[in-house]
């Protein structure tokens, strides 16, 4: 480690992308990194989705602006394995096996479950994905971007199938609901973004549970979140280095303060910002764990449903192929 430290305090510099300071605490994250390691992080495209991430990795390949890291969806994750480089953070073993690549090219980092946040003043209480098609809602159902880019949209669409009685292993009926949503004029194609749900122009939002609270998007006490009863979609999404990145030694020392146990470590702060981290049950076992951030989070009831690698790909192939036509 003081090796790697020495290495990274000498590039000086992390390019992470995709990163709202929002999103689970990443702008404390980013602050903490910079104080303990005099390390100047430069934050490009914040509202990017994760094939923004991949696609920059290969746009800016060999400059020194390229990504050094990249925080994606399982599903773009998976079809990306060719841009990163594998590495394993000391506290490996604490990350469950099904949750990361033998070979360290990718390890999940923190999770939630899919969501419904919306105003509650203007609509009352939801409690179902159903609801969404009523006449009170024109225009007002937005994802957070367009699912066949998004991994956070594609879960979205996700949980609107397993609402409508499909399954993980096809989302079609998910689709077909967000078809039936813009033929009632309901959906409104705008991605989601803290500054859209301020100014009211995307009052119901589908996104996980943590981007989805009222502290997370800058709303007060009528600014609810509800996790279905009958689409509980829980997810995790990945870290992995970029193979060329420009500052090999930061992006190794970033992941290592990521998956840090510590008070002060990447695990708490994740959960501090209402995400689940991937090592919460070993941090559970030592007693690590923030015990005030775990208590708060969400409560969900009844049996989650996780995407297998197999399921997120058929989805991100259904999606890409029938998603365009379904609300155009």
């Amino acid at each position: 480690m003081a090796k790697l430290i020495a290495a990274a305090k000498a590039e000086g510099k992390l390019n992470v992308i995709a990163l709202p300071p929002t999103w689970a605490n990443y702008g404390n994250i980013i602050k903490d990194f910079t104080k303990k390691y005099g390390i100047t992080v430069n934050s490009a495209n914040p509202d990017g989705s994760s094939q923004d991430e991949v696609d920059a990795v290969k746009s800016e390949n060999g400059t020194s602006k390229a990504p050094d890291v990249l925080d994606v969806g399982m599903a773009v994750a998976l079809v990306s394995t060719s841009l990163f480089a594998p590495y394993k953070v000391s506290t490996w073993a604490d990350i469950p096996a099904a949750q990361k690549d033998p070979a360290g090219l990718w390890y999940q980092d923190y999770g939630g479950y899919m969501s419904i946040g919306y105003n509650s003043a203007k609509f009352g209480t939801i409690t179902s994905v159903s609801q969404l098609l009523g006449s009170k809602f024109k225009n007002a159902v937005a994802l957070n971007g367009n699912p066949t880019e998004a991994n956070a949209a594609l879960n979205g669409v996700m949980m609107a199938n397993l609402a409508e009685g499909g399954t993980a292993s096809s989302i079609a009926k998910g689709v077909a609901f967000f078809h039936k949503l813009k033929q009632v004029g309901n959906f409104n194609p705008v991605q989601a973004t803290e500054a859209t749900i301020k100014t009211g122009a995307t009052p119901v939002v589908i996104n996980w549970d943590y981007l989805n609270t009222a502290t997370a998007v800058g709303q007060g006490s009528t600014w609810k979140v509800v996790v279905p009863s009958n689409a509980i979609l829980g997810g995790y999404y990945a870290q992995a280095i970029n193979k060329n990145a420009p500052d090999p030694a930061a992006a190794r020392l970033w992941e290592e303060f990521l998956y840090s146990q510590a008070a002060t470590g990447g695990q708490n702060l994740w959960l501090q910002g209402g995400a689940r981290p991937v090592e919460m049950t070993a941090m559970t076992s030592a007693g690590t764990i923030d015990k005030m951030a775990a208590e708060a989070l969400p409560p969900v009831s009844g049996t989650p449903v996780f995407l297998t690698p197999a399921q997120a790909t058929g989805a991100a192939t259904y999606l890409s192929a029938n998603w365009a036509k379904a609300v155009s």
